[in-house]
């Protein structure tokens, strides 16, 4: 199974803060949710951590439209350590969430994606279990916030794509260095 991590991101590299997801909605647009949906599409299944998940649970199952016609039936995992039960078609990983990702990503063809940032994701960095990382980069400078692999050992990737879309977001796509 592949790991991909989709995140948006403003361009001083912040993923969360007051600041940030108050910016990042003026950007959204027809081409956003188009390619959005694509991403979903190909996944077999979604990947979170608790704080993600919590955020997502609480909005998501109420939603209809495009995107929650894809992601709503999906299969979800959640790594959490205090979590014990979760609803909306969702298993929490036990013990080692690193270790339970890569168990997940031995069992089977198709893709998990991940959605959510911080050391959840940095831990899949470092253990080398991401297969690709896509970042929504949006135009704006959030100032504060949390960054995306603050703290993370230095790794290299390779750009496999750049995509547009439009209100000036663009995706830059990454691979693992071979």
């Amino acid at each position: 199974m592949r790991l991909i991590e989709s995140t948006y991101i403003s361009l001083d590299g912040m993923v969360s803060g007051d600041a940030f997801w108050g910016a990042q909605q003026g950007f959204q647009g027809d081409a956003h949710t188009e390619h959005a949906a694509k991403v979903l599409n190909s996944a077999s299944a979604l990947l979170m951590g608790r704080a993600t998940y919590d955020v997502f649970a609480m909005s998501w199952p109420e939603r209809d439209g495009v995107l929650a016609d894809v992601i709503n039936p999906l299969p979800k995992y959640v790594a959490s350590r205090t979590l014990t039960d979760a609803s909306w078609n969702t298993e929490v990983l036990q013990g080692d969430a690193v270790e339970a990702v890569a168990q997940l990503k031995a069992s089977g063809e198709g893709t998990l994606l991940k959605y959510g940032t911080g050391s959840f994701s940095r831990a899949l960095v470092e253990a080398g279990l991401l297969d690709e990382l896509q970042l929504w980069v949006h135009p704006f400078v959030a100032g504060s916030g949390e960054g995306l692999l603050s703290g993370i050992t230095t790794t290299h990737l390779d750009l496999s794509a750049v995509t547009e879309v439009g209100n000036g977001v663009v995706i830059l796509t990454y691979t693992p260095k071979a």
